[in-house]
């Protein structure tokens, strides 16, 4: 098919023909790879019928296997598997003592669980404004620093790191700690250093969304040894375990109160089959994503997200920006019609508007300042008089509200074949083009 003789077609929103008539495959990256490798782990631990990591007939010691390899596969000197990525961001938290007085400083674009972790520790969630790379702006991240700021939660959102080198910088200079978001951006690195491995503490998701899966799952990693016995003891019920695999209450360095987050042999028996494929999921999407782009960078129409170590990014997402907001609105629009859309169900191609709960005015629990008690904890503790007048709502932060507004998110399915890729291309070429026209750019 002639490129350019397609790029002038018609649009399908305005009645021409459309690009393609078959949905983009899910963008589930680890739940395409699932297979006989899963399986025999799985079986292995189901036949010893022992699920439980600690003790039990036939141990199989998915989970242990898997911190050992991720260790030796990322440059990580520990990791510990958890029940989710939710978890272990509450664990990090609590492993660094934060609570009622403390103020950590949140991007604005994330998860929920990033400010839930804070709240529930009686932390004070303060916002710090992303750039280009749609992750924590530097800049504004030294500029909200007070005598208050106990730690900085950095999120690697969308599969890329930003200007993690820099933030972590930041954070040695004014003695702060560092917590490494890797939910999005398990494989990802820095010029060549594994994500996790510039914080005090890194954390990871297997859910169903993430590059690798385990249904659900996560990790925490970690060079410190005494945050590391710590995150061990939170994991668990507070306390570390014996040899023996039974609770030790012996220590009284490490009698805490747990989250009760352990991970199962069975979600490890996935999730250590899974991390084996990761270069491949990953490496599946970055080579698809990076065509795509190279292909299309010479559109007028929108600007891409800036990626600073393209190497180390794993290549789930493809964000651009338009012009404006109703020009995002239409392009979407349009990419949907000319079949840029996925199954039923599937947020494959859509606006950062419809991205929901990754940005902090959509939290209302945060914009509202919610609490899971009566007395309205943490935002009523007496510690944290300094957080009165801080506002959460809508325009709070200048430069992602812009960013959200006039942006869209394309999802990169770790299974994209050739001419899915072309597909693509063309879609955006041709949608570029009637934005072009449509708002004169």
């Amino acid at each position: 098919m002639d490129t350019e003789v397609t790029v002038l077609d018609a649009l399908a929103i305005d009645g021409g023909p459309p690009v393609r008539t078959t949905p983009l495959p899910w963008e589930l990256p680890g739940a395409h790879y699932i297979g006989a490798e899963e399986r025999e782990l799985i079986d292995a631990v189901v036949d010893a019928q022992s699920p439980f990591r600690f003790y039990g007939f036939d141990l199989q010691a998915t989970v242990t296997r898997l911190e050992n390899e991720w260790c030796e596969r990322f440059g990580h000197r520990f990791a510990l598997g958890v029940s989710s990525g939710t978890a272990a961001l509450t664990i990090a938290v609590s492993a660094l003592e934060l609570g009622p007085g403390d103020e950590v400083l949140v991007p604005g674009y994330l998860w929920v669980s990033c400010v839930s972790a804070v709240v529930s520790a009686g932390a004070i969630p303060r916002l710090v404004d992303i750039d280009d790379t749609f992750t924590i702006d530097p800049a504004d991240l030294e500029n909200k620093i007070t005598s208050r700021t106990r730690a900085v939660l950095c999120v690697h959102m969308s599969g890329a790191p930003g200007r993690i080198d820099r933030v972590a910088d930041i954070c040695a200079a004014h003695d702060i700690a560092l917590i490494e978001d890797c939910a999005q951006c398990a494989g990802g690195s820095f010029n060549d250093r594994a994500v996790g491995r510039f914080g005090d503490i890194g954390i990871f998701s297997f859910q169903l969304n993430k590059n690798m899966t385990s249904g659900e799952g996560g990790l925490l990693v970690t060079d410190d040894e005494a945050l590391y016995r710590r995150i061990v003891a939170l994991h668990d019920l507070g306390y570390p375990r014996n040899p023996e695999g039974r609770l030790d209450t012996a220590d009284p360095s490490y009698q805490l109160w747990g989250k009760g987050a352990r991970m199962s042999e069975l979600a490890g028996a996935m999730a250590l089959a899974q991390m084996r494929k990761l270069p491949k999921i990953t490496g599946a999407m970055r080579k698809a994503k990076w065509r795509i782009r190279e292909a299309i960078e010479g559109c007028a129409a929108f600007t891409m997200r800036s990626i600073i170590d393209p190497a180390g990014d794993t290549g789930p997402f493809l964000i651009t920006t338009w012009p404006s907001a109703e020009a995002a609105s239409y392009a979407v629009e349009a990419l949907n019609a000319e079949g840029i859309r996925g199954p039923e169900g599937s947020l494959t191609c859509v606006r950062m508007r419809d991205f929901g709960l990754h940005w902090y005015f959509n939290i209302s629990s945060l914009t509202e300042k919610r609490s899971n008690s009566r007395d309205g904890f943490p935002w009523t503790h007496p510690a944290n008089d300094f957080a009165a007048a801080f506002d959460y709502g809508h325009g709070a932060l200048a430069r992602a509200d812009e960013l959200h507004a006039r942006s869209a998110i394309l999802s990169i399915a770790s299974i994209l074949g050739d001419e899915d890729v072309a597909d693509i291309v063309m879609a955006f070429k041709k949608v570029a083009r009637g934005v072009e026209l449509r708002f004169g750019v």
